[in-house]
């Protein structure tokens, strides 16, 4: 099995950035983790600021990949391109959200991906990611 995990803007600085809202550990770390607790699964992951390579690796392995976990960021609400890329492709994609975006601002309340895609988790930390992977094994 084969699944690519997007992530978009900003996410790099998990670790780093608002620590209140999105924790203290980097997806790095979390991401070694993931691939211990599945070692059938092979991952593969990926993180951009630019919503144009976002959309690139999106087409790239969307036809031949078992899953996509994408957590698009703030374009999750504003990007109507990468909800084109996600429909365009065969692989399910699961989008994710470190923190509850419900109990965040009001433009967080509406994503253009979500209903382009076999589901939606958020709110559960960096586990909302290894909740994403086992939606992909049932």
């Amino acid at each position: 099995m084969k699944i690519l995990i997007v992530n978009g803007p900003n996410l790099n600085l998990l670790g780093k950035r608002e620590p209140e809202i999105y924790g203290s550990n980097n997806f790095d770390a979390y991401f070694q983790k993931m691939k211990a607790s599945y070692p059938q699964i092979e991952f593969q992951y990926f993180q951009s600021n630019s919503e144009g390579a976002l959309i690139d690796k999106i087409q790239e392995c969307g036809f031949s990949y078992d899953g996509i976990v994408l957590n698009a960021g703030a374009y999750t609400h504003t990007s109507v391109a990468i909800a084109d890329a996600v429909r365009a492709v065969t692989t399910p994609v699961v989008e994710v959200h470190i923190s509850n975006v419900f109990q965040r601002e009001e433009f967080r309340h509406h994503s253009f991906l979500s209903d382009a895609c076999k589901g939606v988790i958020c709110g559960f930390g960096l586990e909302s990611y290894r909740l994403a992977v086992e939606s992909f094994l049932v």
